[in-house]
């Protein structure tokens, strides 16, 4: 029965993740998000789009979906393990969203939203920490490899150890979907956050 439930959880869970609120919000602004800036689906992209509202109704979305799946996980009573798990489905839904032919974002919303309940004083000192890169450096991108980069340290300096291996779980998929954002910084390609084509 219990592993009846996990999966209905991490479904559930998957298809959350998987709200593209950065594709609704442009399209209620008459504006095809896959088409414009870096054609990602993310706040970023808005940010640069389409101006700070709605960047800001598109964070706050992303944020909530990661927050309300593991809040939806621990009313069910899952362990703290099986929580980090239904929050990655989160993001997974997110990153490969089934909405959009299993195409999506960077996930670093969700996975600040997922963080916020599921290690919050982890998630405070990931959101400091790549907010202090974007003021410095204004890339948004590498606030987010910088700040994700040290997350499983600060699981482990502010949290617990039964938690690190989510957290390895999220940092790698941050990076890996920021695979073309390293290799613009290489070739010296990389917009900076607010830049337009």
């Amino acid at each position: 029965m219990d592993m009846i439930k996990y999966i209905l959880l991490f479904i559930a869970s998957f298809i959350l993740g998987s709200i593209p609120f950065g594709i609704i919000i442009a399209k209620a602004k008459g504006v095809d998000l896959k088409k414009v800036g870096s054609r990602n689906i993310g706040a970023t992209n808005v940010l640069r789009s389409l101006g700070k509202w709605p960047a800001a109704l598109t964070l706050l979305g992303d944020v909530l979906k990661g927050t309300a799946a593991v809040a939806i996980g621990r009313y069910f009573g899952v362990e703290p393990v099986y929580e980090g798990f239904v929050g990655l489905s989160a993001i997974l839904g997110h990153n490969f969203s089934i909405f959009l032919g299993f195409r999506g974002g960077k996930g670093v919303a969700t996975s600040l939203g997922v963080l916020g309940i599921y290690s919050p004083q982890t998630a405070l000192f990931t959101f400091i920490i790549w907010l202090m890169v974007v003021m410095f450096t204004k890339y948004s991108s590498l606030g987010a490899l910088v700040s994700f980069g040290l997350l499983p340290i600060n699981v482990l300096l502010f949290d617990s150890k039964e938690k690190l291996f989510t957290a390895i779980l999220i940092t790698i998929l941050i990076f890996m979907r920021h695979k073309d954002n390293i290799q613009r910084f290489i070739k010296g390609t990389e917009r900076r956050m607010g830049q337009r084509e």
